[in-house]
């Protein structure tokens, strides 16, 4: 969503008034036509190039029955709380007919970032009503029913039934290298990546830049985004290369075991070889459950930590936190019948509470200073954090039977909310607030709410 620059910007350009408008659009996938929610009747929505300083105004337009917010994911919204997005937290949702502008400054932030619908279930594809799959599964207390493909720039990709021609293709020349801007959009699943028989160079993850290193493999987890750089084979291969991603999964529960897939096809193709079909090679990903290639993978992603980019990590720290992620099961309700494990509703919990009130948001901005696997140790893991160069990121992925440790500065006031990124577990209730009270200075203070805020 950001596009960087090579210096920071002290001056504001102000971006317009961009104009968004929620309606439905007809979308057919899998020979299956359903009538979704869309941005300005794109599917992706579209995408809006900033520059690092710009001052963005998006007006969001609701025309659909369904309540609405937008959620600007990983945006630092200094002082701009009001816009952030999630639902019933720092807004009351966008209700048919209304208009709420989104403001908010771009600051420090360079890369690609994730604007997305941030109430209820409007990402990923469903053959049916994904507003429906939840609600029964909310009701019934199971898991709820997967979607029926990932898709790839909207397109589910030829090796599911009925797709061969919703196939997204990207069209590169040989010698050349391309700047890939990766955003896992999916609702419940981290996902393996790759191009076969090609080399990305991870550069920037969640709007931060990090030190290049290659990987034929990335791992991607929801409201994550990955730019990588894809350099081409120096002659025009007589081949076609698939692109492909399927989930990483270790914990319990159902999940769309599937793979989407995209082409890349080098262009131009020689005229002699227009009737000629060529091979379609398939990249290699990891195994379902590969953690160690999880773990290795996240290790290194590392801060660039120079002058120009510094990686500003606490040092000194005022106030630990040590909190407990798990996803359990809880007692059906009196005079109901629920479908989880043995009669019960599945449940998921921050420090054995589950929230399971409307929609939540995500904290920002943090540095990733340590994970491991087993119970944190407070007094020998704390020696092994990584204090010069951790990654800055906005999501991470916990390790299944396993901790992370994060840092940040309370710099920010306003109502936060730190949760789960793999809905499903948001909607069971993995999720929390964090309170940051006004500072002393005037750029410590959340400014009062703006006029057109949306009612509830």
């Amino acid at each position: 969503m950001t596009k960087g620059s090579t210096s920071t910007i002290v001056r504001v350009r102000v971006l317009g008034n961009a104009k968004e408008e929620i309606r439905r659009q007809n979308v057919t996938r899998l020979c299956h036509t359903r009538s979704i929610p869309t941005v300005n009747g794109q599917f992706p929505g579209p995408k809006i190039v900033v520059r690092e300083g710009d001052r963005v105004i998006v007006k969001v337009t609701n025309n659909i029955l369904n309540n609405v917010t937008l959620h600007w994911h990983g945006v630092r919204q200094l002082q701009s709380g009001w816009s952030d997005g999630p639902a019933y937290v720092t807004q009351c949702p966008i209700q048919t007919g209304q208009s709420y502008a989104y403001n908010f400054t771009i600051v420090g932030q360079r890369g690609t970032l994730f604007w997305h619908a941030h109430i209820s279930w409007m990402r990923e594809w469903f053959n049916v009503d994904p507003e429906a799959v939840i609600a029964q599964a909310l009701r019934t207390g199971g898991s709820p029913n997967v979607s029926d493909a990932y898709i790839i720039n909207g397109l589910p990709g030829p090796l599911y039934n009925c797709s061969s021609n919703d196939t997204f293709k990207l069209k590169v020349k040989p010698g050349k290298t391309y700047l890939l801007r990766m955003i896992n959009a999916a609702l419940n699943d981290e996902l393996f990546f790759s191009i076969a028989n090609h080399t990305l160079t991870i550069v920037d993850v969640d709007g931060v830049y990090v030190k290049p290193f290659n990987s034929n493999v990335i791992l991607i987890t929801p409201g994550q985004t990955t730019n990588v750089l894809l350099r081409t084979k120096p002659t025009a291969p007589n081949a076609f290369f698939l692109m492909a991603a399927r989930p990483y999964a270790t914990g319990l529960g159902t999940f769309d075991n599937t793979t989407t897939s995209a082409i890349l096809e080098y262009r131009p193709k020689p005229s002699k070889y227009y009737n000629i079909t060529f091979p379609l090679f398939k990249p290699t990903l990891p195994v379902l459950n590969d953690t160690v290639f999880a773990a290795n993978f996240s290790s290194n992603l590392r801060s660039l930590a120079n002058r120009q980019y510094p990686a500003n990590v606490p040092q000194n720290v005022d106030k630990r936190f040590f909190f407990t992620v798990g996803l359990g099961t809880s007692p059906c309700p009196h005079n109901r019948t629920c479908q989880g494990p043995n009669g019960t509703k599945f449940a998921a919990t921050v420090n054995n509470i589950s929230w399971a009130l409307p929609d939540t948001a995500i904290l920002q901005a943090h540095f990733y200073v340590g994970q491991g696997f087993g119970n944190y140790d407070p007094v020998n893991d704390p020696a092994r954090f990584n204090l010069v160069d951790p990654v800055e990121r906005n999501t991470v992925g916990v390790p299944d039977g396993g901790w992370v440790a994060i840092r940040f500065f309370a710099d920010n006031p306003g109502v936060w909310l730190m949760h789960c990124h793999l809905d499903v577990h948001t909607s069971w209730g993995l999720r929390m607030a964090w309170v940051v009270n006004d500072g002393p200075l005037p750029n410590q203070k959340l400014p009062p709410p703006p006029s057109d805020l949306p009612e509830c």
